[in-house]
This record gives structure tokens, sequence and C-alpha cells, in this order.
């Protein structure tokens, strides 16, 4: 017998038909010998809803309130989902991911596991029950109400998943696995049968919407193997998991790209030990991610300093920067949101002649300027117009061949 961790997203359980239907999956796994814990999200658009409601009666809602407000949703999946169960007659039991174990830290909208506790997972599945369990949150040592951030589920998942020892993770969405990029963009776009988590953790944060990165961060530092597939059909997924092998490296496997980027420039900047430092430690401070960094060679003592953040970062960004300048003796701070970024991932690549020059020979005969480039062993990410994004993903993509096994 099995010990298998689903999680299903918000379009998944959007009705009470989807729920039903989910239910009924989750009856034949176990009638199929598999102990199950499941992690459901918010019913379709409910997280937005809530968002919108708030902003309806504050213009900068509490954080700790907006956490207790958007748990709500899951909470709602939850126990519908065990309603659904014990409807058909079988054991079920729905847990806030308090009376889960799952312990965080106190930043709200972004916290991050700290522990889980699995003693009453434990003791319900030793029980014949199916566990359900509100994805996206966890509760302080305060006991006040956290979020892990959008998509959060998944890192709910496997969490629970590596506290269980499970023998699985299944991720149940509205696709049916891990593409080659975004078949919606590229119709000739090719379902992938296994990726490496490195590859998948370089795709999530690079925009790809298939999976949460933090949690296939933690799939990798546990082991943990993920099984990414459709909850509207039987067919097989795409396997995260540890892929060895020579024939599996040096080559693209995919294409990302994320239109949430800002870009702030912070010109003529005094060229001394230290600016980096005094610029990046108060935005990380105020939890604002900075992407790709690009300082230009001082010039007569000064210097200039771009970055980017995520577009919906980038007024508080600023409200942090600009002050900041005048502090460090800047001349100017500029910013714009029209930029997005395309990204070329595969393992081995830095290692491979030839990738980085065929990317940037294809923008060109394309027509798209790059703005900024940045680079790890397994990407290449370059910032162009946003709205030459996806254009840029399509000639990539046919570039690459990725459509072709």
């Amino acid at each position: 017998m099995a010990l298998i961790v689903q999680k299903y997203g918000g379009s998944s359980v959007a009705t009470a038909e989807r729920i039903l239907a989910v239910a009924k999956r989750i009856v034949d796994a176990k009638m199929g010998g598999d102990s199950l814990v499941v992690v459901v999200s918010a019913m379709g658009k409910t997280t937005d809803e809530l968002i919108r409601l708030a902003h309806q009666v504050s213009q900068e809602p509490d954080e700790r309130e907006m956490d207790l407000l958007m748990s709500t949703g899951e909470t709602v999946s939850a126990t519908l989902m065990a309603m659904a169960l014990r409807s058909m007659g079988h054991g079920a039991i729905s847990l806030t991911a308090g009376q889960a174990g799952i312990h965080t830290d106190a930043l709200y909208g972004r916290a991050r596991i700290q522990a889980v506790d699995s003693e009453r997972l434990r003791r319900e599945l030793d029980a014949g029950k199916v566990v359900i369990v509100t994805g996206f949150q966890g509760v302080t040592d305060q006991f006040d109400i956290t979020t892990l951030g959008r998509g959060g589920s998944d890192t709910t998942a496997v969490a629970l998943a590596v506290a269980l020892k499970a023998d699985r993770c299944d991720i149940y969405t509205d696709v049916d696995g891990v593409y080659t990029t975004d078949p919606r963009i590229v119709s000739q776009a090719r379902k992938l049968e296994e990726i490496s988590y490195e590859e998948m953790l370089e795709m999530a944060q690079l925009g790809s919407k298939v999976m949460h990165p933090r949690s296939v961060e933690l799939g990798e530092a546990f082991g943990m193997p993920i099984m990414v597939r459709s909850s509207f059909n039987d067919e097989m997924g795409t396997l995260i998991h540890e892929v060895g092998g020579m024939e599996t490296r040096n080559r693209v496997r995919g294409i990302a790209h994320d239109l949430n980027v800002g870009k702030i420039t912070v010109a003529g900047v005094p060229d001394r030990p230290g600016l980096a430092a005094s610029v990046f430690e108060p935005l990380a401070q105020a939890g604002v991610s900075v992407d790709v960094i690009v300082q230009n060679v001082s010039v007569e003592g000064a210097t200039d300093l771009s970055f980017t953040v995520g577009r919906t970062d980038l007024a508080k960004a600023l409200r942090i920067i600009e002050p900041l300048a005048n502090q460090i003796g800047a001349q100017l701070v500029t910013s714009t949101d029209n930029l997005g970024k395309v990204s070329v991932v595969g393992a081995g690549i830095q290692s491979a002649p030839g990738i980085a020059s065929a990317m940037f020979r294809t923008l060109f005969d394309a027509g798209i300027n790059i703005e900024m480039i940045t680079t790890s062993e397994i990407r290449i990410t370059c910032c162009v117009d946003r709205e030459r994004v996806l254009e840029a993903v399509q000639k990539l993509h046919e570039a690459f061949e990725l459509d072709k096994a």
C-alpha cells in the first residue's frame, strides 16, 4: 500500500460538480489500496474575489487580516471535499493547516514553512480516513493564520509528503503535465515525460505557472518525486525527479516567460565599496525580490545600476529606492514596467557551445531588442519589450526545435 499526497488546484475544485468528480478520483485511488492525504486550493477564482472585496473596504488592507481572510477559501474547499467523500461512504476529515501541524514564520502573504508536526495526520490515516488539508496556509507560534503566496498549495502538498515520508506527491491541475513552453502560446509545445528538479525550478521561477517554485525546492532537497497531471483526464503526466545521464544534459528543455517585470535604474551612483549592499539590503528587508542586476563600468567615479523586480513590487521598490538615492548621492532614478523576460532552460546549457549565440541570433532576426541578459548554469534569460515576449517565445521554441522529441 502506497502513501500518496494529492493536491488539487482551484480549477479542479471550481464547482460542486468538479468537487464530486475529484472525490470520485480519490475514492478510486483509495479502493486501489492507496492511503491518501489530499491538499485543496480555494474554488475557482475565490481568492481573487476575496482580494477584490478587501480592497473595496480598505485601500491598504492589513497583512494579517488579509491572510486570515484569504485562508477561508481553502477551508470551504476542504470541508466540501470531506462531505463529498463521506456521502460516497468513505471516511474523511478536513483539517486546517494549523490542525494539520503546518508551522510557519510570521511573514504574512509569503510565509515560509518552518516545521510540520505530522502526529494528527498519522492518527487520522491510521484510522483509515482520507485526510483533506487546506493548502496555501499555515499557522505561527502565536496561532495567527499565514499564507504562503499565490500557488502555495503546491508547497503545502510537497511539505506534507516530505513530513509523512510519502511515496509520491501528485499535483493535479488543469494541464496534463509540464510542456516545453506554454501550449496556449505555442500550439506545437510538447509534453515532457520527465524533467529534473533544477530544470523545473528554473522554469517555475522564470514564469511557468505549473508549479510553485518553493515546492520544487522542497522536492529536490528531500528527494520527493512529484507527478504533475490533469484532474480532467487519466493521462500520465510529467515526473519531476532527479534525472541523470549524458543524454539529458547540454540541451534546451523548455522556454519560459514572465510578463511580471519592472526595471529600476539608479544613475550616476558614486562607485565605492558597499554600494550594492546599501541598495539591496533595504529591498530584501521589505520582502522585495530582485532578479536581473546590471552595473555599468565606472566612468569618472560614477556608475549606473539597473535591476528588475516583480511588476507588482515596482511601486513598493521605488518608495524605498527614491529616498535612498539621495542618501547615496545618486543623480537620477528611473523605472519602467514595459519589460518581460524570456528564458531558455536546460541542464548544462552554459557549457554547451552555440546555445547563447543561437538565442541572440533568433531574437535579432525577429527584430527583438535585448535590454538585459542574465545567465546561470542551466538557463539564459533576456529582458525584452513586454509586447514582444510572446513572439520571442514562439521564435525560440521553433529555433531550438522543441516540438521534436
